[in-house]
């Protein structure tokens, strides 16, 4: 083997293992502040609230559209947890409320209308912007925004199954199980809503390629 890709190699394991260390500290704590909560302490609910609901928002308003749809949704997928939280079996807390989330978005979509023209108004918003880098100039700002607003618009007109399946596995991290579990459809169908969300992506962000080319 090249010496070059064993050094990458060796780089590469002491990473995945610090990442599946804080995976597993990160599960260790959801597991303690869910056995306090069912013992009777609603404090360490406040606290799995405080830790999921800048994570659960993020998400949700990207699925329904709408912030004030998605803050309705959190809210009753907060309440859902709460109520069933007895039922909580999983290694994962944050995907056990993922998939509550989801569904709570789902209902949301169902009985309120979307407001097409004015997709995810809080990608306009400048405190939803991530920091920018100190060296970026203002074209490299305007360029990014533009970008974000192209993607956001895109992401507005692809199916409610393949935006979730999108941004569960390209912007949240999760694979195919964990999002096929989180969903109730099959592994097949979860690649599936992927691959074809993707193709359409493409051809609605044909127009402003120029914008994601570096």
């Amino acid at each position: 083997m090249d010496e070059t890709v064993q050094a990458v190699a060796g780089d590469a394991l002491p990473a995945r293992d610090d990442a599946q260390r804080l995976k597993d500290e990160q599960h260790a704590r959801d597991r303690r502040l869910v056995e306090r909560v069912l013992a009777g302490d609603t404090d360490a609910f406040n606290t799995l609230v405080e830790l999921y609901q800048d994570y659960l928002f993020g998400l949700t308003v990207r699925v329904v559209n709408d912030r004030e749809a998605a803050a309705d949704a959190c809210q009753e997928a907060f309440f859902s947890a709460y109520k069933n939280l007895s039922r909580f079996r999983g290694d994962s807390f944050r995907s056990w409320l993922t998939r509550i989330a989801l569904n709570a978005a789902t209902d949301v979509l169902r009985v309120r209308k979307r407001r097409p023209a004015d997709p995810y108004p809080e990608w306009e918003d400048d405190a939803w912007q991530p920091p920018s880098d100190e060296s970026e100039g203002p074209e490299r700002t305007a360029i990014n925004r533009s970008r974000d607003r192209a993607l956001a618009a895109a992401l507005a007109q692809v199916t409610d199954d393949q935006r979730s399946a999108i941004l569960l596995f390209d912007v949240e991290g999760y694979d195919y199980q964990e999002i096929a579990d989180m969903t109730g459809v099959s592994l097949g169908t979860v690649k599936s809503r992927i691959h074809r969300g993707r193709l359409a992506l493409r051809d609605l962000l044909a127009p402003e390629m120029e914008l994601f080319r570096e």
